[in-house]
């Protein structure tokens, strides 16, 4: 058989062999958002059936948004939740990295033990803070009051509820930039620190000039995944304070999910879930030109 007829051969099996994964794929992630957006383009609530198929005024819903007072609500908390999230996480997980970056059976296993948070599902990870927030039964409450030191209701407050869900998404996430640093961390030669240290170099000097300059391209990694994957909240506040008190955390997915099914809007719901999903699009795209300028540029 001639090359060109066995490169032949080998792209069939390829295209058979994908065709499977490829009609799976359509069926659970093209198709739902095809259909949300043609939702989207119609007045749809689940007391108007004939509602669903109404496209005499397609833009209704992206043209009342603007001036939808919880729908910008929603865009800023959801903003600050992410980048103040995402900031703790990776200041954090560099910090432990630079801490458990030593040899030591008793180091391994706490570097274990601090994955455990980010294997658990969202929903027990809710759960854990959900206790760890009722002041009723919780250590943390006890502790304080053992101090003789006053706890507000954190998740009922106005004040802490969006700091107790930015301190939950933490601990949860926390261990993603935690395990890539140390990642890097572990590849860095000794050669550089040692001929630093024969040069009089702190180790703070150390950490800046010559450890921070290998480990960027990895926090500049991690931070833009957290950063994606940060709208994914919903079971921390859905379980901890249900976008309260008012709407202090009721970022933006929280907002179409309360359309959807507490007021029946399901075409508004779809039109705002639309615009979070091209804003969490744009961020990452954005995101993804920076970092290719930046190698462009070293």
């Amino acid at each position: 058989m001639s090359e060109s007829g066995i490169d032949g051969e080998r792209r069939r099996f390829i295209a058979f062999a994908l065709t499977p994964s490829l009609i799976v794929l359509f069926a659970i992630a093209v198709l739902p958002a095809i259909y949300l957006v043609v939702t989207s383009l119609t007045p749809f609530q689940l007391t108007m059936p004939g509602s669903a198929t109404d496209f005499s005024a397609p833009l209704r819903n992206y043209g009342l948004l603007p001036g939808d007072p919880r729908f910008v609500n929603s865009l800023w908390v959801q903003a600050k939740l992410s980048c103040w999230g995402v900031l703790f996480q990776v200041l954090f997980g560099m910090l432990l990295a630079l801490l458990l970056n030593v040899p030591s059976r008793l180091v391994e296993f706490a570097r274990t033990f601090f994955l455990i948070p980010m294997v658990l599902p969202p929903i027990v990870v809710a759960v854990i803070w959900k206790l760890i927030y009722t002041p009723d039964i919780s250590p943390l409450y006890y502790a304080a009051q053992a101090l003789h030191f006053t706890m507000p209701a954190l998740t009922s407050s106005v004040d802490f509820a969006l700091t107790a869900i930015i301190i939950a998404d933490t601990w949860e996430w926390l261990p993603f930039t935690f395990l890539m640093v140390l990642a890097a961390l572990q590849t860095i030669p000794d050669e550089y620190s040692e001929a630093a240290l024969v040069d009089g170099a702190s180790t703070l000097q150390i950490f800046w000039y010559v450890t921070l300059p290998f480990i960027m391209p990895i926090l500049v990694v991690s931070g833009m995944f957290r950063l994606i994957d940060s709208v994914k909240a919903f079971p921390l506040i859905f379980l901890l304070t249900s976008g309260g008190p008012g709407t202090v955390t009721e970022v933006t997915n929280y907002y179409a999910y309360l359309l959807a099914f507490d007021t029946n809007e399901i075409g508004y719901s779809s039109a705002v879930t639309v615009v979070m999903l091209l804003l969490v699009a744009g961020v990452s795209l954005g995101l993804v030109w920076m970092g290719r300028r930046r190698e462009a540029m070293a």
